[in-house]
């Protein structure tokens, strides 16, 4: 994947890791206003290459009555004005094949989400649209077998592609990242680091995600000591009343020292 190619991306050149980060989904127009404003102020600054993430709907729900969206082509649309109002580049997941024609109309990244990487229909019409395609590896994946789902999407002709790591189940209610994974996915495409979904606590009795928001810098920090191409870092400036995985999101108003010191880091290792 070059991602110099992306539309509208920005600090490219910046040798910084680059960063996919927003809400877990679309609530409305001015939330994600607000928090792409925020976003690429903090990503301006500090020269990293930012693409806008948005879930358009959310379907991987553990009950029947969790907010799974405002509308699809309500939310498509707040993703297309945060990608012309501030000039930047948005992602969002989807779910079937459908989707895929239809978000390639507003975004400029297709992300299949994890549970749903080995369904090859999904993964080649995501491809056949075009677009970057972001891969997160199943929780229940080797990173070795992640080449199998590139490799579906390089034989569709499109070349820009990454993977995303979000952890790997442990037991029934952790997630695990290995960092064994990264240099071995990098092997065959650009590796994300998903920071915020590796530290789900998945299955709870409630129905309910829990999540582990306290070691988000702990698990970002060792992800760019081993070279990871991209952090993903879902964030909202109200965690605790967020629609969608609130649990595990970073509070916006934190965001910033976490990237500057992140950006320390990778600075540091750049001269290793």
């Amino acid at each position: 994947m070059d991602l110099s190619k992306i539309p509208n991306i920005k600090h490219s050149d910046s040798n910084n890791f680059f960063l996919l980060s927003g809400p877990c989904a679309i609530e409305g127009e001015e939330m994600a206003l607000r928090i792409a404003e925020k976003v690429v102020s903090i990503t301006d600054k500090l020269e990293i290459p930012y693409i806008f993430k948005g879930s358009f709907k959310k379907a991987n729900r553990s009950r029947i009555d969790s907010f799974t969206g405002i509308g699809d082509e309500k939310a498509l649309k707040i993703l297309r004005k945060v990608s012309e109002t501030f000039d930047i580049p948005t992602v969002t997941d989807i779910h079937e094949i459908n989707d895929a024609k239809l978000a390639a109309e507003y975004v400029d990244v297709l992300q299949i989400p994890a549970f749903l990487v080995r369904q090859t229909d999904l993964v080649v019409a995501a491809a056949e649209t075009g677009k970057v395609i972001n891969l997160k590896k199943g929780q229940f994946m080797s990173p070795e077998a992640m080449k199998h789902a590139v490799t579906k999407v390089t034989d569709c002709n499109n070349e820009q592609v990454m993977v995303t790591d979000r952890g790997t189940m442990f037991g029934y209610q952790d997630l695990i990242v290995d960092f064994r994974g990264i240099p071995t996915m990098r092997e065959f495409a650009p590796t994300v680091l998903d920071v915020t979904h590796s530290l789900q606590q998945p299955n709870q009795s409630t129905g309910v995600t829990g999540g582990r928001p306290d070691m988000i810098e702990t698990i970002a920090r060792a992800g760019v000591v081993n070279n990871v191409d991209g952090l993903f870092i879902e964030t909202h400036f109200d965690p605790a009343n967020a629609k969608s995985d609130g649990a595990n999101m970073l509070d916006l108003a934190h965001l910033e020292k976490l990237l500057s010191n992140l950006v320390a880091i990778r600075k540091t290792i750049n001269q290793i």
